[in-house]
Order: C-alpha cells, then sequence, then structure tokens
C-alpha cells in the first residue's frame, strides 16, 4: 500500500475516532521509560521570598490552603511535580487556622521552617516540629494552625495526578474551622508505634498507618545509631517508612525514605521507576540527575524522573527526605530498579 493510500485510510478512519496502533506503538511500549520529566531543583533560599508574600497578599481562610504548587518544568499547568505526584510549599502565619476539610487524595506534610503550628487529624493535634514527617490519609478530617509568633512552611507531597487519572475525587468541608480534640496529642503514637497495638485491633496491609506522626528526632536518631554499621555504596544509610501495624507504606499510594550520607560520601549510580521527590533536611551536596548536576542546601527540594541515573555526593553529613508513588509501582509488579557498578 501507498504512503498516500495510508495516509487516506488515517484520515477516513479519524472520523470515527480510531488510530492505528503501529503509528503509536513505540511509543505505547517502549524498550525502557521515557519519561517526559525534567529533573529540577528549587531553593529554599530563592522561593522563601515568595512564600511570605503570599502570606501578604491572601489570608488562609480565603485560600482553604495558602500553597506555592512546585510544578514539574515539563509539566507546567498540571499541579504536577511528577506523573503521579504533587507538591507545594504550605504557609501559616501566627493566630491563622487553615479549616478542616477531607478529600480523597491521601497527603504529607515535610516541616520545613518556624515552630509553634499544629496538624489535627481525625481529633488529634499533633505539634509540628522542622523535619517531622506527618501523614493525612485519604478521607480523615485534618485542619492545619498556628499557635506561635513565627510564620511555618512545610513541604505538601499529595496524590493528586494518581487521584484525578481514576476520576476519583471527593471532598468535604468542616461544619467548624477546626476539630474538636478528642484524643490527647501523642495518642496515635503511643497506640500504634512502640512495637505494641491495642489487642483487639486488625489492619489490612492496604490500609493507611494510624500514626501519622513520625518526629524527625527519632528518624534522626535512627539514621545516627545505623550509620556505626556498615554503608550502602548506592544509598548511603537508608530507610523507608512504614505503618507499624503491617510493615507496609504508611500510605498504600505514596511511600517515603530517609536517608544518611557522611561528609565526603559519593554513591554510586542508581535508578528507579518511581520518581521520586528529594528534601534536604541537613547538610549539603549536590545531586547529578541523569548527567545534570544541581547543589542542595537545607530545605532544597529536588525531583528525580523515573530512569534516571542518581548519584549522590555528600559535602557534609547530610540527612535527606523523599517519597515517591513505589508502593503503587510494587502493588502492580511495574516497578524495577538497577543498582549500577561503578
Amino acid at each position: 500500500m501507498s504512503n498516500q493510500a495510508r495516509q487516506e485510510f488515517y484520515q477516513r478512519i479519524d472520523a470515527q475516532h480510531m488510530t492505528p496502533l503501529w503509528e503509536v506503538l513505540g511509543a505505547l511500549v517502549p524498550k525502557a521509560p521515557t519519561s517526559p520529566l525534567q529533573p529540577a531543583l528549587w531553593r529554599y533560599a530563592d522561593v522563601r521570598g515568595h512564600v511570605m508574600e503570599a502570606g501578604r497578599l491572601i489570608t488562609a481562610a480565603e485560600a482553604e490552603r495558602r500553597v506555592l504548587v512546585l510544578e514539574n518544568p515539563a509539566l507546567r499547568g498540571n499541579s504536577s511535580i511528577t506523573q503521579s505526584l504533587y507538591a507545594g510549599l504550605q504557609l501559616i502565619m501566627p493566630g491563622e487556622v487553615a479549616p478542616a476539610h477531607r478529600h480523597a487524595q491521601s497527603a504529607l506534610r515535610l516541616v520545613l521552617d518556624g515552630e509553634g503550628a499544629y496538624t489535627a487529624v481525625d481529633g488529634e493535634r499533633t505539634t509540628m516540629r522542622r523535619g517531622d514527617f506527618i501523614i493525612t490519609p485519604a478521607w480523615t478530617w485534618h485542619d492545619h494552625g498556628n499557635l506561635g509568633d513565627q510564620p511555618v512552611v512545610w513541604l505538601d507531597g499529595l496524590d493528586i495526578p494518581t487521584v484525578r487519572f481514576f476520576d476519583a475525587g471527593f471532598a468535604e468541608h468542616g461544619e467548624q474551622a477546626s476539630q474538636e480534640a478528642t484524643r490527647p496529642e501523642g495518642d496515635a503514637l503511643a497506640r500504634y508505634g512502640n512495637n505494641m497495638l491495642p489487642v483487639d485491633f486488625a489492619q489490612a496491609p492496604s490500609e493507611p498507618t494510624k500514626v501519622f506522626v513520625y518526629p524527625f528526632a527519632r528518624t534522626r536518631d535512627t539514621l545516627l545509631a545505623i550509620s556505626r554499621g556498615a554503608i550502602d555504596a548506592h544509598f548511603g544509610h537508608k530507610l523507608r517508612y512504614v505503618n507499624p501495624a503491617t510493615g507496609a507504606s504508611p500510605m498504600p499510594t505514596i511511600g517515603a525514605f530517609a536517608q544518611r550520607l557522611p561528609a565526603g560520601f559519593e554513591t554510586l549510580p542508581y535508578r528507579s521507576t518511581d520518581s521520586t521527590v528529594y528534601v534536604c533536611l541537613e547538610g549539603e551536596g549536590s545531586a547529578d540527575i541523569g548527567g545534570v548536576q544541581f547543589d542542595f542546601a537545607p530545605n532544597d527540594v529536588f525531583v528525580v524522573p523515573s530512569w534516571h541515573r542518581l548519584r549522590l555526593r555528600a559535602g557534609s553529613d547530610t540527612i535527606l527526605f523523599s517519597f515517591s508513588d513505589r508502593p503503587m509501582q510494587q502493588a502492580l509488579g511495574l516497578w524495577r530498579e538497577e543498582k549500577i557498578p561503578g
């Protein structure tokens, strides 16, 4: 068949909303992931001023959530930092309340800057301290408030693009701006986070954790303790956060990790299919992402696209937090990694 005959055929079937698979098969079923994402870094020192300016332009009550979204340069307009995840910097000023609501999307908070704020989840508050990893599982009531005298900024990470892909988003606003406290602070961590569980408690691995705050002080102490042992050439000293009741990811759609790199340590190259968002909590260093180098410092955020080689170097003792859609990929049998020899 001549090329002209094919083109005429394509035009005829186009009227029936059809297209030939053989013209797009290579893109639909690639030999290896070809992510449209770009490696990118947001320097906190450069963006903090914009976050604070937002605090002068709109109140938390007006905005519902005063957030500047971190958009991947290749996905502008999609409110996405990766194909499946959203990230943004949220600000709450002294005396403000971000009103209670709940939604189908799962969310994490990583506290970056300031003191005096709290998050409340289903009737329990937790004080937000720098480096704390806080979860608001899907369809749980949550609000935020600032009882201190400093602005507080944290990184939001949500599965908004994933829920949007499934057309499964729901949301509901609370009748009051702040939830009434029904449990004392620390109750969930005491019940579920100390290698013990309520005697009649049972939970499926797919359900989110009841522990909704992972204090950075514990994370840091744990990383320092394991640093006395052997170091992994590709990860340094790296751990994943889990639901202590099941050993599964804290949320079924988002996995979270913490790692420590000693001063001067450089990882061997590594890649995986889960595009990953990193945050520097302590130290400074550099990330080589697919041949593009980014220097990072505390509170900087950077993103590593799927199947891009990553090589990290620590200029000083460094602690990194990261999150990705790994639990979803693993549940679907899609996740793959490669540890590349030096």
